[in-house]
């Protein structure tokens, strides 16, 4: 059973861990991984990725990305968007904030940004406007 407008928003705004998918060009599948994600009801999706990544070069060619998130339980539950890049922003200390604590425990978040900060190197924020959307609710 489709998910209604609300329904989708808001499913897509828990925080599920992501499956990005992009293009990966002629004679290839898609490249397609796992990653974290922030949206809030009605505006852009965003991830964060290293600037020179094979994501972040596959994104900038094809101009546009899908991301699907899922759940299993209480029902099988999933949301599928694509859509646009709207815009590319050097990634701030309030934007990576923000997304650790979405999937951290608080008493992790200062330890992984610390790690991030000395082992992951530069990143930017992906912005994507959501055009198509599938879902469902099996359960």
């Amino acid at each position: 059973m489709p998910l209604t407008l609300d329904e989708r928003q808001s499913f897509l705004a828990e925080p599920h861990i992501g499956a990005l998918a992009v293009s990966a060009g002629p004679q290839r599948g898609p490249l397609t991984v796992p990653i974290w994600y922030q949206y809030e009801p009605g505006g852009d999706l965003w991830v964060l990725t290293g600037p020179e990544s094979e994501k972040m070069r596959r994104i900038r060619a094809a101009g546009r990305f899908s991301l699907m998130a899922e759940r299993l339980t209480p029902t099988v539950r999933y949301v599928s968007v694509e859509g646009p890049v709207t815009r590319v922003e050097p990634m701030t200390d309030d934007r990576h904030r923000e997304m650790v604590a979405r999937y951290l425990p608080p008493d992790r978040v200062e330890d992984y940004l610390s790690f991030a900060e000395a082992e992951l190197g530069e990143h930017v924020v992906v912005f994507m406007r959501p055009e198509r959307w599938l879902s469902a609710d099996l359960g």
